[in-house]
């Protein structure tokens, strides 16, 4: 496994990430796959003494991650950034027609990285934004995300990070229908966390 003894794992992201996280104390991770990686690698991890914080915050875009990074990424110098942002620059597009044009998310998430890279020593894991076609009208929203998917795609091979495919992963999860693992095409189930929780895990060689 690739996490070292007392690192701590910083989740960064949207709604998909904060999970319903209680944001009075900072410690809790919400329900999501957070908290299902950091409860997994504890119980088969304990002597490593791995340390897991969530700042993911609902609705929020890639620019939205910019004006928090210092205060809730370098200052908390993580050894490992996992970083899930993207379908929100795509869904205000099409509920309130206040669209990221993909060269201006790829601004936006370059600098992200780049601010990581130079500002910790953090090992960086991207993980692809994804959407599923239900219901029915998602399927348009592919014109928009596709295009931000690749930026992702080909930010994490210039910046050396590990990778997550997800919107790949939860297209081949053929098994059930997909509103078994996002009953908006968005937000994962708790079956949806899980199969995220598992890809996150299997990347890190925990798995």
């Amino acid at each position: 496994m690739q996490l070292a003894d007392n690192s701590l794992i910083l989740f960064q992201g949207d709604s998909i990430t904060d999970a319903g996280r209680d944001r009075v104390t900072g410690a809790d991770l919400g329900y999501g796959y957070a908290n299902l990686i950091a409860a997994w690698l504890s119980a088969a991890h304990p002597a490593k003494n791995l340390r897991f914080i969530n700042r993911g915050i609902s609705g929020n875009r890639a620019v939205d991650l910019e004006a928090r990074w210092q205060t809730e990424c370098l200052d908390l110098q993580p050894d490992w950034l996992s970083i899930l942002i993207g379908i929100n620059d795509t869904w205000r597009r099409y509920d309130s027609g206040q669209p990221t044009s993909t060269e201006s998310y790829a601004k936006s998430y370059r600098n992200l990285l780049e601010r990581a890279s130079s500002g910790t020593k953090a090992r960086l894991m991207l993980l692809e934004p994804f959407v599923l076609p239900t219901p029915p009208d998602r399927e348009a929203w592919r014109e928009d995300l596709d295009p931000k998917i690749t930026v992702v795609r080909q930010l994490a091979r210039e910046f050396g990070a590990l990778y997550v495919p997800l919107d790949g992963i939860f297209a081949a999860a053929t098994q059930r229908p997909m509103e078994f693992w996002a009953y908006d095409g968005v937000h994962p189930t708790h079956a949806g966390h899980a199969l995220i929780a598992q890809h996150w895990l299997r990347a890190v060689g925990a798995l």
